[in-house]
């Protein structure tokens, strides 16, 4: 036949081919039928989109790598990387997957990656990008909190740390100043904040009933079609509607294996909550609830299901709960704690490692300190990150039917105006424990919050605070910088005696 070589192999009935191979010719020759078996078998390995699982090992290693600047950053090293320079991820399905990972509790850069790695590799590619853009954080927390436990209270490191908390708390303001910008666009949104702020500060209502609360009322005015909660909001890029989309390799097309169904969904759910809670009750069970690690695993599982609005919403509640109910840490401690994580790679929220480090450090039972709180450590990251693989791989598949929802757009502004507040409480909480040597705690009726005592105050600390806003906010100096020369002038200050 025209096309084909000529041969002398015997014919073969396509009746006994081998499903999917019956459009080889019958009178192909043995060489060119393999030839023809082979290329069927890598096309149908690859993905169809043509990036292998090894290339995307390495581009992951690299986000990985550059995930600094807290979510904002992260977000656009993503969007550089995955949309402008890779075309992976067309610019619709890379916002629409940012809008999705916005809704869940957790940290979104991080949940973003997961996203578009199951997207394009399906869960085992969402393993290793989720994986790996803690991965980093994870040992460099860990290494961190080893170096402080040993060698926290020796003079020139803890003087590296004073200037460290002055650095954070002008960090923390400009969080503050960023996020409300973005979300505070009328009276509405703003006195959500304000309410916020009153709540958790004054009243010790918990962060999580703050969140709740802030949920109910935007969905509940996004379903009224109240334009006030159509705010939009987020961290991510906001590119013009020119931007290509024609070269990205993923495209708006849904996967075959993102089509939700209710069998995978239960197998999905079996396994995630598995890995998740099957280790808490186990820690329970054998140690019961008032061991340490037990106390970390559930704290920090409660925590996991709260964390709307990024690490700096829940940090203050996290900090007042390990400081004032269970003493896992002083309270500058938790400023030392964030500016590891701060000038590390990877997810703000990371310092929740370092509270479970230190809180096992500090009650190792039978074990050795440092081994207690590198298990303490290993497990708060466990019990906080194992839930985000769960809401990618289980809601991912049915994000489709959330396109232009307005009663999750209204819940979302709501709770990112909340946030506002929040974290307002969390930078006068870190300025009243690092500027003041003292606090005493003020109740009057409803009333209940920590007041300074004034006569307690720290010269320099003050004028290292000041030092700091000023440089972030009227200089634009950057968060890294800002954070190395604070810590370098608190090694000048106490090597001039100026602090012990």
């Amino acid at each position: 036949m025209e096309g084909w070589p000529t041969t002398s192999c015997t014919p073969r009935s396509p009746a006994y081919m081998p499903e999917g191979l019956t459009h080889l010719h019958p009178f192909a020759c043995k060489e060119h039928r393999l030839h023809q078996v082979a290329s069927i078998k890598e096309t149908s390995a690859a993905p169809s989109h043509g990036v292998s699982l090894g290339d995307a090992f390495l581009v992951w290693l690299r986000v990985a790598a550059l995930s600094f600047g807290g979510p904002a950053g992260q977000i656009a090293v993503m969007h550089r990387i995955l949309v402008e320079e890779k075309r992976w991820i067309s610019e619709n399905r890379f916002l629409h997957a940012l809008n999705y990972c916005m809704l869940l509790p957790g940290p979104e850069a991080q949940q973003l990656a997961t996203y578009v790695g199951w997207l394009m590799h399906r869960t085992l590619g969402g393993i290793m990008a989720g994986g790996l853009f803690i991965l980093p954080g994870v040992v460099a927390i860990m290494a961190l909190s080893w170096i402080y436990a040993l060698y926290g209270k020796v003079g020139i490191v803890s003087a590296l740390f004073f200037g460290l908390k002055a650095a954070v708390l002008a960090v923390v303001l400009e969080a503050v100043v960023r996020i409300g910008k973005k979300s505070l666009k009328n009276n509405v949104m703003g006195g959500i904040a304000v309410a916020a702020f009153v709540a958790i500060f004054f009243l010790k209502v918990p962060f999580p009933i703050i969140i709740l609360l802030a949920g109910v009322i935007g969905f509940l005015g996004g379903r009224a079609g109240l334009r006030t909660f159509d705010v939009g909001g987020g961290h991510g890029p906001s590119p013009g509607k020119d931007a290509p989309l024609v070269d990205a390799l993923l495209g708006d097309e849904l996967p075959e294996h993102a089509r939700p169904t209710v069998a995978k969904s239960l197998r999905v759910a079996a396994v995630w909550l598995a890995l998740w809670l099957v280790p808490v009750f186990a820690l329970i069970a054998i140690l019961g609830e008032a061991n340490v690690f037990s106390q970390i695993a559930i704290f920090f599982s409660k925590m996991a299901m709260v964390t709307f609005g990024g690490a700096y919403a829940v940090l203050a509640y996290v900090a007042q709960q390990a400081v004032e109910s269970y003493g896992w840490l002083a309270p500058g401690e938790m400023l030392d704690g964030l500016g590891m994580a701060e000038t590390t790679p990877g997810p703000l929220i990371m310092v929740l490692q370092f509270v479970g480090f230190m809180g096992a450090f500090r009650d190792p039972g039978g074990l050795s300190p440092l081994v207690a709180g590198t298990l303490g450590g290993l497990l708060a990251t466990w019990v906080t990150f194992t839930p985000c693989f769960l809401w990618i791989f289980l809601g991912a598949p049915f994000i489709e039917t959330l396109r232009g929802n307005k009663p999750l757009a209204g819940a979302l502004s709501a709770i990112t105006a909340a946030v506002v507040g929040v974290v307002l409480n969390l930078a006068i909480w870190f300025a009243i424990h690092t500027i003041f040597a003292e606090v005493r705690p003020v109740t009057w009726g409803p009333l209940d919050f920590d007041a300074p005592v004034l006569t307690s105050i720290s010269p320099w600390a003050l004028l290292l605070s000041v030092a700091a806003v000023i440089a972030m906010f009227r200089f634009k100096l950057g968060m890294i910088p800002t954070i190395a020369v604070c810590s370098v002038a608190g090694i000048v200050l106490y090597l001039a005696r100026a602090i012990s």
